[in-house]
């Protein structure tokens, strides 16, 4: 390996979660020095898109202890899988995608061990090492486009009360921003169940906040 080749960490924006097309291609040339075992670049492609992995995980948990943890094996699965990953979607949606298994695999594994409700703990910030690439910084705040305040706390409690699948395609489309195509790849369904999946998620919260979209 080149010991004079340029932090590929410096070309990219630290922190930066957009999806655009400059990102979508910088992204292939990242993943294709990453797939030679430069791990500078793999750790920009993580710096640049952990916030938004772990707030779709974080919105779909509504636990910010687990959604840190699997927001690291995310990107544990992601760099062992990299080999394997192939220039026909955008980088994003594949991380989605391996987030999206991760979630259900964690909500599996949950049911099996417990029937009741999920464990609310207050999150143990000493428990990660901060320093860890995967550990999304203080300063994010991903679920921002959830409101503020007491607002945010109706939203987040409405979603919790849609079922899995529709409480993640509002997550991926209002939250995310993904495109239809994109979360149809993501979920591995047809783009008819995305848009039918949203127009009835989108029913279910106006009318679980009738008094939010009455006060406007």
């Amino acid at each position: 390996m080149n010991n004079e080749r340029p932090d590929p960490s410096k070309t990219t924006p630290d922190n930066t979660d957009a999806g655009g097309d400059d990102d979508s291609k910088d992204d292939f040339r990242l993943v294709a020095l990453a797939q030679q075992g430069d791990m500078r670049a793999y750790d920009a492609l993580v710096t640049r898109h952990r916030g938004r992995i772990f707030a779709m995980i974080r919105n779909m948990t509504h636990n910010e202890a687990d959604a840190w943890d699997i927001s690291q094996d995310v990107f544990v699965k992601a760099w062992q899988a990299l080999p394997k990953f192939q220039a026909k979607a955008r980088f994003s949606t594949w991380l989605y995608r391996i987030a999206h298994n991760a979630v259900y695999d964690w909500s599996r594994k949950r049911r099996i061990e417990s029937v009741g409700e999920l464990n609310d703990e207050i999150f143990e910030r000493d428990r990660i090492d901060p320093a860890a690439t995967t550990t999304p910084s203080a300063s994010e705040a991903p679920d921002a486009a959830l409101g503020h305040g007491e607002l945010r706390i109706k939203i987040e409690k409405a979603l919790a009360k849609l079922s899995p699948d529709h409480r993640e395609v509002v997550i991926l489309k209002d939250v995310q921003g993904l495109a239809y195509k994109e979360i149809a790849e993501v979920m591995e369904c047809t783009l008819g169940t995305v848009m039918s999946r949203l127009f009835y998620a989108r029913q279910k919260l106006q009318t679980l906040l009738k008094d939010e979209y009455d006060a406007r």
